[in-house]
């Protein structure tokens, strides 16, 4: 999902590229972009599309030589798009790595560089790439290069939580509607990183709403099925918003689609209670305010020291992952310290509760949940 230029070199004119490890972007920028190239008065004949399975090196011999083919074949009316249409044989694969295709792939790049004819422009496109073959790079430093990489949530590339739900803004924008921030952190929540079923939802989701108009959270809640990473998600945020019907329904929905009990405690309940306890000790600690969107509480962190923050959650690349943290300061005010405490060390009896055997497991959570989000008089009688 997230788009880059490659760097600037001397390139082949009229050559361009479209790869990266996100599929359904791929596919997608590369369809916008034939649409642009071909040539808008030469009909039918403006554009040649080569596109086999090349599941076997035959296959992907042959496609290369089409390639070359009919980028020596001049077009009938001035000028014609060939597409190299979704490349298969560029991955990690048996195709990918037969010596037979990389020298086919040598004889390729051998007529790349004696330049494209006047009047024919090329574009190829291939999703998930083995970006150390050196194919890959020579067509990078080549073409017009255009790379569309998943985010990857956890912070891998710089990417984030935030990343995502502004992605979604984008595309729902793309597609004639606009969304609320709450209905895009909760689709985001839902579907993840995964672009194409995003890409599917929101379709499903402006056509609903109708050209112009607002995607709202409850529209999402009405059309988004809910996945286990989604009901995980659900979960989480009803427990920060503390919603505590919302809780209870979402969780008998988890235990119905048949989620372990001790899964949705680790997956869900616990990180949320940790991130509410962990927001609520600092922004009293250090009178840290509230942010409006959790991804401005990086700002308040950053005016803490180092050893300050020394036990929050990471990135893998070392930096702080402030979304989950800015997401529970944001809702910190529902609770007071005190609570959140005892909330936590309820969090642990669940675990042994349930490791054990004793009990029903939809009770042992249920009255967990209960502990955690009710006022402090629905809660009495709950052991």
């Amino acid at each position: 999902m997230a788009t880059r230029k490659a760097p600037a070199t001397e390139k082949i004119p009229r050559l361009h590229f479209v790869t990266g490890s996100d599929e359904a972007e791929v596919r997608m920028a590369a369809k916008d972009l034939a649409a642009k190239l071909a040539p808008p008065d030469a009909g039918e004949f403006g554009m040649e599309t080569i596109e086999l399975p090349a599941d076997t090196v035959d296959c992907a011999v042959e496609m290369i030589n089409q390639t070359i083919g009919a980028i020596r074949t001049l077009p009938f009316f001035g000028g014609k798009l060939v597409w190299m249409k979704g490349v298969t044989f560029l991955k990690d694969s048996v195709q990918g790595r037969s010596e037979t295709v990389q020298e086919a792939l040598e004889k390729f790049l051998g007529a790349l560089r004696e330049g494209l004819p006047d009047g024919i422009t090329l574009l190829i496109s291939a999703p998930e790439p083995d970006k150390r073959r050196g194919f890959y790079k020579s067509l990078c430093e080549a073409a017009e290069t255009t790379v569309k990489d998943k985010i990857e949530i956890g912070g891998f590339g710089g990417h984030s939580e935030d990343d995502l739900i502004d992605w979604v803004a984008d595309r729902c924008r793309e597609r004639g509607v606009k969304i609320d921030r709450r209905a895009a952190e909760v689709l985001a929540g839902r579907i993840g990183a995964n672009s194409g079923q995003l890409q599917g939802e929101i379709q499903k989701l402006a056509t609903a709403a109708g050209e112009g108009a607002m995607v709202t959270e409850q529209l999402v809640r009405d059309l988004v099925p809910v996945t286990r990473a989604g009901g995980i998600f659900d979960l989480s945020d009803a427990i920060n918003r503390r919603n505590l019907p919302l809780c209870l329904d979402t969780l008998s929905q988890l235990l119905r689609q048949g989620e372990n009990a001790v899964g949705i405690l680790l997956a869900a309940i616990v990180p949320t209670v940790r991130n509410l306890l962990v927001a609520k000790d600092l922004m009293e600690r250090y009178k840290l305010k509230a942010p409006a969107q959790p991804q401005f509480f990086a700002s308040e962190l950053r005016k803490l020291r180092a050893e300050d923050t020394a036990h929050l959650p990471r990135k893998k690349d070392g930096q702080l992952n402030t979304y989950g943290i800015g997401l529970a300061a944001a809702n910190a005010a529902r609770f007071g310290l005190e609570h959140l405490e005892k909330a936590f060390l309820a969090c642990r009896d669940a675990n042994r509760k349930l490791l054990s055997g004793h009990g029903s497991e939809q009770t042992i959570l249920t009255e967990l949940i209960v502990r955690i989000v009710a006022k402090p008089e629905a809660t009495k009688g709950i052991r």
